[in-house]
């Protein structure tokens, strides 16, 4: 049997200490470009092999699982429509209803038996700023799906406090909890590197290269599965 978590590992390793010299040789686009692009698909893709591996670990069928991208509508709310002072803004809002939403496209959406009950925000790092707009999005998506899950997956932690030190408890850091008391959304949020994100000491520079260690993996699997097994959906059993 394959071990998926170091397959991870040296995948995570070819790919950041390639980062810097491929995103140096490239004449078509900027650098600080390839450098995000690499990094996001990077974290997407561990963050799919670590859900698949937490259905595996709950011996679930695996056809019950997709993991799918797909845009999200999020529609007008009628109450804002009848507020409207105008009258014919808001009828001509009425008479075009259908070009009158937000459109959401979350990282990965997770579904089981084609119901969608986890969206996972994947992030190379995240600080309080992004954090606030992840929130939003999540209470956009809340109104259209009300038992979703949310999980925000990260490489590297900006949100200060102690998000980075990868400890069984994490107490977080005062700007992130007050965000969080402003929305009605139950994150769970899982950091792969320790240490605190610094902006002058890249990951993909060999001087500050940090290893993904593989109780890390292992803890996030866990969560993942833990997540997955609060799963209590009206019909659905699995």
């Amino acid at each position: 049997m394959p071990d998926e978590i170091q397959e991870i590992i040296d995948v995570y390793n070819k790919l950041i200490r390639s980062i810097d010299g491929e995103a140096t040789k490239s004449k078509g686009r900027t650098y600080g470009g390839i450098v995000r692009a690499a990094k996001g698909k990077l974290v997407e893709d561990i963050a799919k092999t670590l859900i698949s591996i937490a259905w595996q670990k709950l011996k679930k069928p695996p056809t019950q699982l997709k993991m799918v991208s797909r845009q999200i509508k999020i529609p007008i709310r009628q109450e804002y429509i009848e507020k409207l002072r105008d009258e014919e803004v808001k009828e001509y809002i009425r008479k075009n209803i259908k070009d009158y939403y937000y459109p959401y496209k979350p990282d990965i959406l997770v579904a089981i038996e084609d119901k969608i009950i986890l969206a996972v925000e994947c992030k190379s790092y995240t600080e309080n700023a992004m954090l606030k707009r992840i929130l939003v999005d999540a209470t956009l998506l809340k109104t259209q799906y009300p038992d979703i899950k949310f999980l925000l997956f990260q490489l590297e932690s900006q949100l200060g406090g102690d998000f980075s030190e990868l400890k069984d408890i994490t107490y977080g850091s005062p700007s992130t909890h007050t965000l969080l008391s402003y929305f009605d959304i139950d994150l769970h949020i899982i950091t792969l590197l320790a240490g605190e994100r610094r902006i002058d000491q890249p990951i993909h520079k060999e001087k500050f290269f940090k290893p993904l260690e593989r109780k890390n993996l292992e803890k996030a699997i866990k969560i993942i599965a833990g997540i997955l097994e609060e799963v209590r959906l009206t019909g659905l059993t699995f």
